[in-house]
């Protein structure tokens, strides 16, 4: 559970740090750092995504994301919060 909102914010951060400076998304080949930030933020988000769903293998995994779940997800949200 803990493990699934972290990516989850995850992706949501990286997907509104990738996003264009100009205003919309259709714009971004207008600048090519525009557009490079668009390309890879779009693969990190598939990345991640995939990520979500190829589950932890054993219970020290699981009790490990728990642990680092307890302190990751409030910073993530944080930091989520911050970027907005």
């Amino acid at each position: 559970m803990l493990r699934a909102l972290f990516i989850g914010i995850l992706i949501a951060v990286t997907a509104r740090v990738s996003s264009p400076q100009n205003t919309t998304i259709w714009s971004a080949y207008e600048t090519p750092g525009d557009l490079i930030r668009v390309i890879l933020g779009f693969a990190v988000c598939l990345w991640i995504a995939l990520q979500l769903f190829k589950l932890p293998e054993n219970a020290d995994a699981h009790r490990t994301w728990i642990y680092l779940g307890l302190a990751a997800v409030p910073f993530a949200l944080i930091c989520a919060i911050a970027i907005w």
